[in-house]
């Protein structure tokens, strides 16, 4: 991430009207989010990731994504670090709270994993030469197994679920006109 440049921060990112700045700035509040978790979490409070919600969410991505990238970089490895930090105390206090915090699918011990995913996801949305390929075996021997359980939710089309089912039993094709609501 050091050799990231101004013109790249400003560079349209994989996803739809988000720049490399909207991406890497997203990452940084992330983690900002998930140590809000664990800090609650760690104080016996059940804490959401955003205090003000996704309002909040979007309007910190927006302010931030237009930063210098020296200043976008310094933010997102200060936060992974106060993110990392608060990993640390909470496995050494046993993960607490193991309930599902607010707003959430998954309570504090899961935040690493789905902290993984965010950057995993992300650093290929970024367009920057991270592909799936280099994706960690770890990740997605962990990952595909959860987005796998997402797929029927994701196909409203009963054709196309028909379709999808015979390719995965190996009996034909999938055809080109299967396609599935964004994940996420």
């Amino acid at each position: 991430m050091a050799g990231i440049s101004d013109r790249q921060i400003v560079a349209p990112s994989r996803l739809p009207a988000w720049t490399v700045g909207h991406a890497l700035t997203h990452l940084a509040r992330n983690a900002d989010g998930h140590a809000r978790r664990l800090r609650g979490a760690l104080l016996g409070e059940d804490l959401p990731k955003y205090e003000g919600g996704s309002a909040q969410r979007v309007q910190e991505i927006d302010d931030g994504a237009a930063r210098p990238a020296a200043e976008i970089i310094a933010d997102l490895h200060a936060s992974q670090s106060r993110l990392e930090d608060l990993f640390a105390e909470s496995s050494v206090a046993g993960w607490p709270s193991p309930q599902r915090c607010e707003g959430s699918s998954y309570g504090p011990r899961g935040c690493p994993a789905h902290r993984l995913r965010e950057v995993e996801m992300h650093h290929v949305d970024l367009g920057l030469g991270y592909e799936p390929a280099h994706w960690p075996d770890d990740y997605v021997a962990w990952d595909l197994d959860v987005l796998l359980s997402t797929v029927p939710e994701r196909l409203t089309d009963p054709l196309q679920r028909r379709y999808l089912m015979a390719w995965l039993a190996g009996r034909g094709p999938l055809p080109s006109e299967v396609s599935m609501a964004p994940w996420g």
